[in-house]
């Protein structure tokens, strides 16, 4: 976990200093505020079309980013000695971290903004918290893997959606369930199906990249 770690401070330090994720992050967010806000005016809106704009705003804001974790070492030429210092498994569980960590702050920013631009109530935060962070963590999984695949390859934009929109797919769908479930008050157990499907996809994807990721890496 010390290598781990190391290699979420490296990138996070990184990040800070020259700050392309968070900046891209941001714009296309309040960008997509703003022509919700616009587009939707003083209109109410059921809750399962807030749930789905949200997410749709929080996957598009993390293709923004989260796809250029192992560009930077690509474009920097440290891939080698990231190869050669750490282990792979390591270096994935670092980067895994950095993009959780990211995609959160980033949604803890926008779910409140969006929320408030679409005059949204929410029936039971909690549960909506909940969802939030495992959907997170879920996006945060696929893209990581995703983004380590397409890391060498010339087209990196097409193939990063062309790979990890199948991948999302069921973490959408469940994350989407589960919103409007915590925007319509429901309880934490009417929404055990969503919140199931969200933990096993975290935790398959996780499991699956670790025993995938040295063949990815050192390939």
């Amino acid at each position: 976990m010390a290598e781990a770690g190391a290699v979420f401070l490296k990138d996070l330090q990184q990040e800070l200093r020259n700050r392309y994720a968070l900046n891209a992050m941001a714009l296309f967010a309040i960008t997509t505020l703003v022509v919700v806000g616009f587009a939707v005016g003083s209109q109410a809106l059921p809750a399962s079309v807030v749930a789905a704009l949200l997410w749709v705003v929080l996957l598009f804001t993390a293709v923004a980013s989260l796809s250029r974790v192992f560009l930077r070492e690509e474009e920097t030429g440290t891939a080698l000695a990231l190869r050669l210092a750490v282990e792979p498994e390591h270096v994935y569980l670092g980067k895994l971290l950095f993009n959780v960590v990211l995609l959160g702050a980033m949604a803890l920013v926008v779910a409140p903004l969006f929320l408030a631009v679409m005059q949204a109530r929410v029936g039971n935060p909690g549960l909506l918290a909940l969802v939030l962070l495992l959907g997170c963590i879920g996006l945060a999984a696929a893209s990581t893997i995703v983004a380590a695949i397409i890391a060498r390859a010339a087209a990196r934009g097409a193939l990063f959606g062309g790979l990890a929109f199948p991948l999302l797919l069921p973490v959408l769908i469940a994350a989407t369930g589960g919103t409007t479930r915590a925007l319509e008050g429901a309880p934490l157990g009417a929404a055990w199906a969503e919140l199931r499907l969200l933990l096993s996809f975290g935790v398959v994807m996780i499991t699956a990249s670790l025993l995938l990721f040295e063949h990815v890496w050192n390939e």
